[in-house]
């Protein structure tokens, strides 16, 4: 494997990394309340596959590729898109602003 390459797969990995932990961090800091009332699983559900997914983010940083690491992703991703606005929509912070 070139440099090139090995440096976008990195690149790609802490990426994905950052996204897992994003993830983990905003579910750690939602109400446990919020996810039952958002018609979601429990938090202690959530906070525990994103925490697995933070780690097998981390431990295959230089095989983002391989199917645990894209399996990681997949599982912050479904988080972000579908559990989170969901939270944010019942506790208040996804409203919109005004001026």
């Amino acid at each position: 494997m070139s440099s090139m390459q090995f440096t976008v797969l990195w690149l790609l990995g802490l990426a994905a990394l950052g996204t897992e932990v994003f993830a983990l961090v905003d579910a750690i800091r939602h109400p446990s309340a919020a996810y039952p009332a958002a018609d979601k699983r429990t938090k202690p559900l959530w906070v525990g596959v994103l925490a697995v997914s933070a780690a097998v983010g981390f431990v295959m940083l230089n095989s983002v590729l391989s199917l645990p690491g894209i399996a990681a992703f997949v599982a912050a991703a479904v988080y972000l898109a579908d559990v989170r606005p969901a939270l944010r929509q019942i506790t208040g912070r996804g409203a919109p602003r005004r001026w």
